[in-house]
C-alpha cells in the first residue's frame, strides 16, 4: 500500500480510519521509548527512524545518500505492519521478542525478518514494542550493523 504524503501526520491520516488510532499509538510508543539519537523521517515511503548522517556519515551501503535505517511501521493493504532491523540482525533479541509476545498475545506471530505483521490492530502489544525499543542504542546498532550486515 503505497501513500503518498510529506510529513508523518499526513501519512497516518491518509491510511484507513480505522487503523489511525493504532498508528499514532505505535509513533507515540517508538519515539517515547528510543533512545537519544535516532531520527524520526519518512523512510523509503513510512514513518522510520534513521540513523542521521551526522552520527553515521557512510549511511545505508544499499544507498550510501540515505541515513541507517533501523526501524519503521506502515499500513499495508491487509495489515499493520512493524520493521525493526535489530531483530533481523540479532537472532537473541529476535528470541527474546518471540518469547514475550507469545506471552501476551494469543495469536502466533506473524513475523518475516523484520517485518511483524498485526492483522488486529487491538491485538499490537504496544508495552512489549516499547521494550523492545529500549533494547539497542544508535551505537549498539551502528555496532551490529557493521558486524552483521554491512557488505565489505
Amino acid at each position: 500500500m503505497n501513500i503518498k504524503a510529506s510529513s508523518i501526520e499526513e501519512y497516518i491520516s491518509k491510511c484507513p480510519e480505522e487503523r489511525q488510532e493504532a498508528l499514532k499509538k505505535l509513533r507515540n510508543v517508538i519515539k517515547s521509548n528510543i533512545p537519544d539519537g535516532f531520527k524520526e523521517q519518512l523512510s523509503y515511503g513510512m514513518p522510520g527512524y534513521v540513523v542521521p548522517h551526522e552520527l553515521y556519515p557512510g549511511g545505508y551501503h544499499c544507498d550510501p545518500k540515505l541515513p541507517l535505517p533501523f526501524c519503521s511501521f506502515a499500513s499495508q493493504k491487509n495489515f499493520i505492519a512493524f520493521y525493526h532491523s535489530g531483530i533481523y540482525a540479532k537472532p537473541e533479541l529476535k528470541d527474546w521478542f518471540v518469547d514475550q509476545y507469545k506471552e501476551i498475545v494469543p495469536t502466533k506471530i506473524d513475523m518475516g525478518k523484520s517485518c511483524i505483521r498485526f492483522k488486529k490492530p487491538e491485538q499490537i502489544p504496544f508495552d512489549l514494542i516499547g521494550e523492545l525499543m529500549q533494547k539497542m542504542t544508535v551505537n549498539d546498532w551502528i555496532d551490529c550493523y557493521e558486524s552483521a550486515l554491512k557488505r565489505k
